[in-house]
């Protein structure tokens, strides 16, 4: 007899396979491909790997001192924070789907029993307490792998979070150091303009003295006047312009306290470093943002798998054990104990519909991964080649543009010499004096631009993340 229930049973189950099966998965799968990205040609002089505080070698305790409160007080990476924390509980959570579930419940209940009920006198009609004591055990068998793939997917997201703080603590730093960096071009700028308000006051003094003398007239008079308010001008912007990156760099870094204008170093006194004439060959595995591309695009594949599983029937174990009874007094009597154990089996009868429909809304969510990832992986070899290539080129701008500051100089000194010594025109030292300050404006631009390039490329290299501090961010 019990050999006969067995192989109903197995029957029975088997039917069911069947009647899941009729819900198929054909024609439903990813469309993108994933891109083999670009290797640089190998070179023996690949870059080195980026350190994690790579800010430190431009040496500067400032700027040092900035990024390291950004990355402990930013809002923004506090945000990405809580949501590797949310990622980890979820996958905390989908690891629970694999093991056995157990809950107790104690109950007690007034009940009046009707009359004309199922219940004949004298319990019809009575009041009487119902209790219940039980606990209860169940255990889902995962035959097709539907939590597997669950857990692999949530572990999935949880690396993809980790390596968004990665990525979120390479951005905050890169920024900080380039609005700093900003900040002290504006500053220097600064520095010219105010050095280029005094000459035009000296010029005004000396070309009134010399109308007072008879060797300039008026209109050399009016050309000086002329020129005060306009370097005025391009002072107060250079201030406004100060004022607004001090407050943008207040705001990447949480606070208000930043040192003074005064106190902030020449961009002369950074280390700058040198043009790097080669991209690593591993550049991808230095990119928190696209490692954290790479594990949306598997943790889609496993939700892939996690939807083919529904097709297919899920199967629990369940058992409960306890006491109940009409009447307290009776509940801890061994006539109340009661137990029961046995399958469940979920049938997913008449739902292809529904499950195709989820199975085509999971791949398409692999489309889009593997899609996010090639744009990553394109952006990150442009990033990285443009940065080598501003790097190369403005070494080569510096050099040209330092030759022609010195002749600007020059011209500059002897346009006053001359025009000192009636030899020649006060339009002329205003020419050579827009020439030298335009010289002047344009070094601190490069210099500036530099240690911004610079920047960008430890950036681009991954800002000294790697594999282990990408898994651990938090």
């Amino acid at each position: 007899m019990k050999y006969r229930i067995s192989r109903g049973r197995l029957a029975g189950l088997a039917a069911a396979l069947v009647l899941a099966g009729c819900a198929s998965t054909q024609g439903i799968a990813p469309e993108a491909q994933l891109r083999q990205p670009p290797v640089p040609e190998a070179s023996s002089q690949d870059v080195p790997a980026v350190s994690a505080q790579w800010w430190r070698e431009f040496g500067d305790a400032q700027l040092d001192a900035l990024v390291e409160q950004a990355l402990h007080d930013n809002p923004g990476l506090g945000v990405a924070r809580a949501r590797l924390r949310r990622a980890q509980a979820a996958g905390d959570l989908a690891r629970t789907a694999n093991q056995p579930q157990f809950s107790a419940t104690a109950d007690v209940t007034r009940e009046r029993f009707s009359e004309n009920g199922l219940a004949p006198p004298p319990l019809g009609g009575s009041s009487r307490n119902e209790a219940t004591l039980q606990v209860q055990a169940s255990w889902e068998l995962d035959f097709f792998g539907r939590n597997e793939a669950a857990l692999q997917a949530a572990l999935g997201s949880a690396r993809a979070a980790a390596a968004d703080v990665a990525a979120a603590r390479v951005v905050l730093a890169s920024n900080v150091a380039r609005t700093y960096f900003e900040l002290l071009r504006v500053q220097e700028q600064l520095a010219v303009a105010e050095r280029t308000l005094q000459q035009r006051e000296e010029q005004l003094r000396l070309v009134r003295q010399r109308v007072a003398a008879g060797l300039d007239t008026n209109l050399e008079l009016r050309q000086s006047e002329g020129a005060l308010p306009d370097a005025r001008q391009q002072l107060e912007a250079l201030r406004e312009q100060a004022l607004v990156t001090r407050n943008a760099l207040a705001a990447l870094v949480g606070t208000t306290e930043l040192p003074p204008l005064a106190q902030l170093p020449a961009i002369a006194s950074l280390r700058g470093g040198t043009s790097l004439p080669a991209l690593p060959a591993d550049l991808l595995g230095r990119r928190p943002d696209v490692a954290a591309a790479r594990a949306r695009v598997e943790a889609a594949t496993q939700e892939v798998r996690e939807a083919r599983a529904e097709f297919y029937p899920s199967v629990n174990l369940v058992a409960f054990a306890g006491l109940t009874s009409l009447g307290l007094g009776n509940l801890i009597d061994t006539g109340s104990r009661q137990w029961g154990v046995g399958p469940a089996v979920r049938l997913p009868i008449f739902q292809q519909d529904r499950l195709r429909a989820n199975l085509r809304g999971r791949t398409a969510d692999v489309d889009a991964a593997i899609e996010s990832y090639n744009g990553a992986v394109l952006e990150a070899i442009r990033e990285a080649a443009d940065a080598v290539a501003s790097l190369q080129s403005l070494a080569r701008q510096q050099h040209e543009q330092r030759q022609a500051q010195q002749a600007a100089e020059d011209a500059y000194d002897i346009a006053v010499q001359r025009y000192r010594a009636g030899l020649g025109t006060f339009l002329n030292v205003l020419s050579a004096e827009t020439s030298l300050l335009a010289q002047r404006r344009l070094g601190v631009d490069l210099a500036a631009r530099v240690l911004e390039a610079r920047v960008a490329l430890f950036r681009a290299l991954g800002g000294g993340a790697t594999e282990d501090t990408t898994v651990a961010a938090h």
